[in-house]
């Protein structure tokens, strides 16, 4: 299968509002296919659909060994935050950017899945950063616009 192109932090596309996933069709497997494996590729541990300049409320997220496996997740919100944590960031559309952002340390998440059921995650520390960082980018946001410290890699 084919991999996307990454829209990078110039393209003001990922600055726009994605839109709701009215149904699962094919066409959306096929998405969340298509992206996983960019992600993959790209050695990330997240990609939101805008980044492949789709403005779908569609995100992937793979943290490794310590996270629950792959999530696609459809039309992701966050229905609870709480505690803080303060880390570092990195974003497949800002290449070589690196920075340290304030996060809740814990989110419940509500989303679809692939067969259209509704699923709740919980989820803390990594997971619970990586989850917001993704679905900032359905909302237009990125992580440089709240990260202090930003360093670029050399």
């Amino acid at each position: 299968m084919a991999i996307y192109n990454i829209v990078t932090k110039e393209d003001k596309l990922l600055r726009k509002k994605s839109q709701v996933v009215p149904e699962i069709t094919p066409n959306v497997i096929k998405l969340l296919d298509r992206m996983q494996e960019t992600m993959y590729a790209a050695n990330g541990v997240g990609l939101a659909a805008p980044q492949v300049g789709i403005l779908k409320r569609v995100v992937v997220i793979d943290i490794g060994e310590d996270g629950p496996g792959a999530l696609r997740l459809i039309n992701p919100e966050i229905l609870e935050r709480s505690g803080w944590q303060n880390g570092p960031e990195g974003c497949l559309s800002c290449p070589g950017m690196y920075g340290d952002v304030k996060r809740s340390q814990y989110v419940k998440v509500k989303a679809l899945n692939e067969q259209g059921e509704e699923i709740i995650i919980e989820a803390e520390d990594f997971l619970a950063r990586a989850l917001q960082h993704e679905i900032d980018h359905l909302e237009g946001i990125l992580f440089i616009d709240t990260a202090t410290n930003i360093e670029y890699e050399k």
